[in-house]
């Protein structure tokens, strides 16, 4: 069986996820990758087939996605290229980590193709949805990579086609222990608006990591350093809590370390308001930005936050084998 797996690349979450299940498609026939977008901080070690542009969203640095940049960055030409260029009919089974090229390209060949995403999921009727509906992002989250079925990642099973997140095998074997620090993941968000707000919180010790600085360095309680993989599980695993944005990825592995976690939601990204919703649902501390009206409420997290009891078992190989099943 002749298998197309295709990649979202902005943001580490999809990647991370491919590499428990790229071996279980393994087992089950020759998978090819496709990997589109760029603004990523991992390597995939497995040969990528097909390396494409794509349409990926630019972080900026006031709490959401640059729309300015993502536009100058996009082609509609160089994409719609891709899209007919991309040889999807040559598959048994294709499916699609919200990646839009291999997504539409289906599409155009009316070619059936497997959505597996936290996206799909934050779409379904049964998840907790935020108070107020964006419906343009609803509308964009919907069409930017439409499959003709649907499995998704959350953060609890709120639907029979929806699986507790893939926990990466690194994460698994963490030592787990509590050494007081705080570890900060705000990709969207300025590294000096970061620092000016935590700042206030003196008796602290805050780790960031940041996608905007190439060299460590520390002001008063902070510490600022780029990302580096190995470096931030650790300061996770070692920390008192987590404050990070409200992607799938990296709360789904605070909860699983069973450290108390703080989400900010980035601005104009319809998933992750709606993922603060289901966290929120769960009982987990959200604030809309980090904005001065905001600061009493990260205070009460440092101060009563509690860590979220999950269960999330590694059940990739019954996932693969049950979507191979039910596509094949």
């Amino acid at each position: 069986m002749r298998i197309l797996y295709a990649i979202q690349g902005t943001g580490n979450g999809h990647l991370t996820r491919a590499l428990d299940i790229l071996p279980a498609l393994q087992k089950r026939g020759e998978v090819d990758i496709v990997v589109s977008g760029s603004q990523v901080d991992l390597s995939l070690p497995y040969p990528v087939k097909y390396r494409l542009k794509g349409l990926g969203f630019v972080f900026g640095k006031n709490g959401g996605v640059d729309f300015y940049r993502t536009f100058v960055k996009a082609n509609s030409r160089a994409f719609y290229k891709e899209t007919c260029q991309l040889p999807v009919n040559e598959y048994d089974l294709v499916i699609s980590d919200f990646e839009p090229v291999t997504a539409w390209a289906c599409m155009r060949a009316k070619k059936h193709c497997v959505g597996l995403s936290n996206q799909v999921a934050v779409l379904n009727q049964n998840v907790p949805k935020p108070k107020e509906t964006d419906h343009m992002g609803k509308f964009i989250l919907k069409n930017y990579a439409p499959t003709t079925a649907q499995y998704g990642f959350h953060f609890d099973r709120f639907d029979d086609t929806i699986f507790t997140p893939i926990i990466r095998k690194q994460v698994r074997e963490l030592e787990v222990s509590n050494q007081g620090h705080y570890t900060v993941y705000l990709p969207a968000h300025d590294d000096h608006k970061i620092i000016n707000k935590l700042s206030r919180f003196k008796s602290v010790e805050w780790q960031v990591f940041s996608k905007h600085n190439k060299q460590p360095f520390r002001h008063e309680n902070i510490s600022v350093q780029p990302i580096h993989n190995d470096a931030f599980l650790q300061s996770m695993a070692s920390s008192a809590g987590v404050l990070c944005a409200a992607g799938f990825g990296t709360p789904s592995e605070v909860l699983y370390l069973q450290k108390k976690l703080l989400v900010v939601p980035m601005k104009n990204q319809y998933e992750q308001v709606c993922n603060a919703a289901a966290l929120k649902h769960m009982g987990v501390a959200t604030i809309k930005s980090l904005k001065k009206k905001h600061l009493p409420k990260i205070h009460e997290w440092l101060v009563h936050g509690e860590p979220i009891r999950v269960h999330y078992p590694d059940e990739t190989d019954a996932i693969v084998a049950r979507i191979v099943q039910e596509n094949i």
